[in-house]
């Protein structure tokens, strides 16, 4: 079981920026939620201009806490995002965030996580708690003091939606977490292969549980890893298109442009 939080930035655009704006922090859940949950983040912010932060969203779910300065909290269920995610911040707020692994949210959810692809809905969820549960249970995740007291409303939070063991769920996870780590996958049918199932199975296993198919998760984590990249030294695309599995340079740049807005080149200039 994992012992701290991934310490990356991948999916944040100019990641020093956000550093040096605002406080970005990455806590682990209480230890029986850490199947399902990769982390919780915690950001505050006290702006004298607005500020905006984009972000190539990971294939999880993500659930969000947020007030800002002294008004009402509020709160929203991510589903999977395909788009860039763009978000500008003013004055002082926080927010009180959870990243499911992707796959990890199914056993909250209970149904096809398929149908928040692409959506952001707002809190309470309805259906989404157990009918036995009241909304609301536990303190505030963002009027908390501390950080501890923060990620403890949150542990109470997700504690009391129930999650529901699932073989399946835990099978999705696995899977999407070989992709992430192992750069060598970039095919479907090659993932299928080295874990003996059947492409088509792989297929629908991804949709009902990670909210997309595995070739989606595959492309989205080498285009991450490709943004990473542009954040060191100088560095051949060239190279770097043909490790990630893309046809040529130009496939890489059309793909990089398309999700982050910019070229790889004219990223990597911005953010050095």
């Amino acid at each position: 079981m994992r012992q701290r939080p991934r310490g990356d930035s991948r999916g944040i655009l100019d990641p020093g920026r956000l550093l040096r704006e605002m406080r970005f922090r990455r806590r682990l859940p209480a230890e029986s939620l850490r199947p399902w949950v990769e982390h919780y983040w915690l950001i505050d912010w006290a702006l004298s201009a607005p500020f905006e932060q984009r972000v190539v969203p990971h294939p999880a779910v993500n659930v969000v806490f947020r007030r800002d300065g002294d008004g009402p909290e509020s709160g929203e269920v991510a589903g999977v995002g395909r788009d860039l995610f763009r978000i500008t911040l003013n004055c002082s707020g926080r927010v009180s965030g959870v990243q499911f692994r992707p796959g990890g949210f199914h056993p909250f959810w209970r149904r096809s996580v398929s149908e928040l692809t692409g959506r952001r809905e707002p809190l309470p969820f309805g259906r989404l708690t157990h009918p036995d549960v009241p909304v609301g249970v536990g303190a505030s995740p963002t009027s908390a003091a501390s950080d501890d007291e923060r990620c403890r409303a949150l542990d109470t939070l997700l504690t009391a939606w129930q999650p529901e063991p699932d073989p399946l769920a835990e099978e999705a996870v696995r899977l999407a977490e070989a992709i992430r780590t192992d750069r060598t996958v970039l095919r479907v049918d090659d993932l299928a292969a080295r874990h003996d199932v059947p492409v088509r199975r792989l297929q629908r296993l991804f949709i009902e549980y990670v909210g997309v198919g595995p070739k989606w998760v595959i492309r989205r984590y080498r285009l991450q890893e490709a943004v990473e990249q542009a954040t060191g030294g100088p560095l051949s695309w060239a190279d770097l298109a043909a490790d990630l599995g893309y046809s040529d340079q130009a496939h890489l740049v059309r793909d990089f442009t398309a999700v982050a807005g910019v070229s790889p080149a004219a990223y990597a200039r911005s953010v050095r």
